[in-house]
């Protein structure tokens, strides 16, 4: 009799705290599938968040993309050369042969300039009085200026370029900028420049090496001779090889004006694009700090619904803990309720970040590229989120007694 009764009670009984996944996550479920509209709120707050997150890193990566993208097509070879202050604080000039002193400096491709025409103005008409410029300078320039700034296939939105048969003309090819603030859409149409009526050969696509074009109205070298123009450049664009940018930035300023060196300003436009790149980055923690501050509304919301849900669903919970059901089955299974809530948010709200950051991407015709750190970061932030929102709920849930819970309304 012994003998049998230690045999017995040497059988392992089973245990009874364990759940079958699937049996955890069904139980939890039902929950959610009782109120199916509480549900979709309290995950709102968590997809905003999520969205929120996502959307700002992929615009950045897709706006980095871009920006480094076209940094490359357009090329870090293309150095600025301009007058600076001399020491007495008077612009100073450029030699008239700057720009082919220049040319002859060992390294240099091509190189260009352009010359501001004084008291020179341009209108829509001769209605308007000139002093309203519209903020556009009439430049003279030299016709392989395109060619220089590396745009002679895609620079010219309507019409053609200055050749050398117009530049001697009273005509005119106006910046991107200069044609929209005149209302001159194509080619053909004329404009009031320094007393006279002249015609638009051509409008310009925006250049981003030269955004000083893209607000001028370009005339030949030698028809602003005509009016005025004394022949000094007033910006001088070099191109060079890759390989001796840094060496010809060096002697560019002592070549371009070799009597005063030290009044010639040296600048790389690319260097801008870099800067405007940095710039966009500056405001990346802002967006992401609001993006945090709606995960964290999201859980707080996701932990006020749980312990809602606690005090409606005290009968059911006492009639399970009356069924068998353990103190840490009934935990669990509204810890499961909480992530399974939050993971859904977390869904929607990737699906909205990578939709916004396709949509910009297609906008703005740039690669698109997504933040798959930020997508791993975020349903795992999420699943954090939801396991600290449902705790509290999920133990005050497993402490109550059965009793109490049977005998409640």
């Amino acid at each position: 009799m012994t003998a049998t009764t230690r045999t017995a009670s040497a059988v392992p009984l089973p245990d009874s705290t364990r759940l079958p996944a699937g049996d955890l996550l069904r139980v939890g479920l039902s929950g959610l599938r009782g109120r199916p509209l509480r549900a979709a709120l309290s995950a709102l707050g968590i997809a905003i968040g999520i969205a929120a997150l996502v959307a700002v890193l992929g615009i950045s990566t897709v706006s980095r993309a871009g920006l480094l993208a076209q940094i490359e097509g357009l090329g870090t070879n293309l150095l600025t050369v301009t007058p600076g202050q001399s020491l007495l604080g008077q612009t100073s000039r450029l030699p008239e042969d700057a720009t082919g002193m220049v040319r002859r400096i060992p390294g240099v491709i091509s190189a260009s300039a352009v010359g501001t025409v004084p008291e020179a103005t341009v209108r829509r008409t001769d209605k308007i009085a000139p002093a309203e410029t519209g903020g556009i300078a009439v430049l003279a320039t030299r016709l392989d200026l395109l060619g220089t700034l590396g745009g002679d296939g895609t620079a010219m939105r309507s019409g053609a370029f200055l050749n050398d048969a117009t530049a001697r003309y009273p005509t005119v090819v106006l910046g991107a900028v200069a044609a929209d603030r005149l209302g001159i859409s194509h080619a053909g149409d004329q404009v009031f420049l320094a007393g006279r009526w002249v015609t638009v050969t051509g409008v310009l696509n925006p250049l981003p090496l030269a955004p000083e074009i893209d607000r001028a109205a370009l005339i030949g070298w030698p028809y602003a001779a005509t009016l005025g123009f004394d022949g000094h450049p007033t910006s001088i664009y070099e191109r060079s090889t890759d390989s001796t940018v840094a060496s010809v930035a060096a002697v560019l300023a002592a070549t371009a004006n070799p009597e005063h060196p030290e009044d010639v300003s040296v600048s790389r436009p690319s260097d801008v694009l870099t800067v405007r790149l940095a710039a966009k980055s500056a405001f990346n923690g802002l967006f992401l700090a609001l993006g945090a501050v709606a995960l964290l509304v999201g859980g707080v919301g996701i932990a006020n619904i749980m312990v809602i849900s606690v005090l409606e669903r005290r009968q059911e919970i006492g009639l399970r803990r009356a069924l068998g059901a353990t103190r840490r089955q009934i935990r669990l299974q509204f810890l499961t309720e909480s992530v399974t809530l939050s993971l859904l948010g977390a869904v929607i709200g990737l699906l909205l970040g990578v939709g916004i950051t396709l949509g910009y991407a297609l906008y703005r015709d740039w690669p698109l590229v997504l933040p798959v750190q930020a997508i791993a970061g975020g349903a795992v932030a999420a699943a954090v989120i939801g396991a600290v929102a449902g705790l509290y709920p999920a133990r005050r849930a497993a402490r109550l007694p059965p009793t109490e819970a049977l005998a409640s309304s």
